[in-house]
């Protein structure tokens, strides 16, 4: 990894160590190997969300072209967010992509991941089906995502009645993820989700 990178990485890596904000807002990070290319950064769920009470973990990978091109980054914890792939994790976020700035740092990205679970984009979706689904069904849209932080980040809001549509399509042969997703997809519209599944 070039030297300028490296030492920027490490700088900013002790720099969300040691943050007060960054701490109070419950982010932390973490080296996957020892070399600052691959980093763990975790974010907790914002309050007053519906990811509340969830802990995600995300993959960063820092390029050799670091600060001057961003971190890589994705949701590692499957999430149902307009703005981050249900299926990949990856992220939209305009200062991941055009809008960043060599002046960004690990700090700014966490704090900005952090901030996008509290206040999604729809009109710029990563996920067009989470996007729609936000869009025309708010109310439904809140409680499967906070079934995801349930069941994928250890978030508290169980939903028997989800869980019991989960288990008729587990017993028809579905794996689980796929019947959540297909499931979510379809707004727990249990007759229309089987079709999905079974016509394809």
């Amino acid at each position: 990894m070039a030297n300028i990178a490296t030492q920027r990485i490490k700088r900013e890596f002790k720099e969300v160590i040691k943050s007060e904000e960054v701490a109070k807002c419950a982010i932390r990070v973490q080296l996957v190997d020892d070399n600052y290319t691959e980093l763990k950064g975790e974010i907790a769920g914002p309050p007053d969300t519906p990811y509340e009470g969830g802990n995600f973990v995300l993959e960063i990978k820092v390029p050799e072209t670091y600060p001057f091109n961003p971190p890589k980054v994705r949701f590692i914890t499957k999430i149902w967010h307009p703005n981050i792939s249900s299926v990949t994790g990856a992220i939209c976020l305009d200062i991941l992509k055009d809008q960043w700035a060599a002046a960004m740092t690990l700090r700014t990205v966490l704090l900005s991941l952090q901030a996008l679970l509290s206040s999604a984009e729809p009109d710029d979706p990563q996920d067009a089906v989470v996007a729609k689904q936000y869009k025309d069904k708010l109310d439904m849209f809140e409680k499967t995502a906070r079934h995801w932080t349930h069941v994928y980040a250890g978030g508290p809001c169980y939903n028997q009645e989800f869980a019991d549509k989960i288990k008729r399509l587990e017993d028809m042969g579905v794996e689980e993820n796929q019947a959540r997703v297909a499931l979510s997809s379809y707004n727990w519209d249990l007759e229309r989700a089987t079709e999905q599944l079974f016509s394809s």
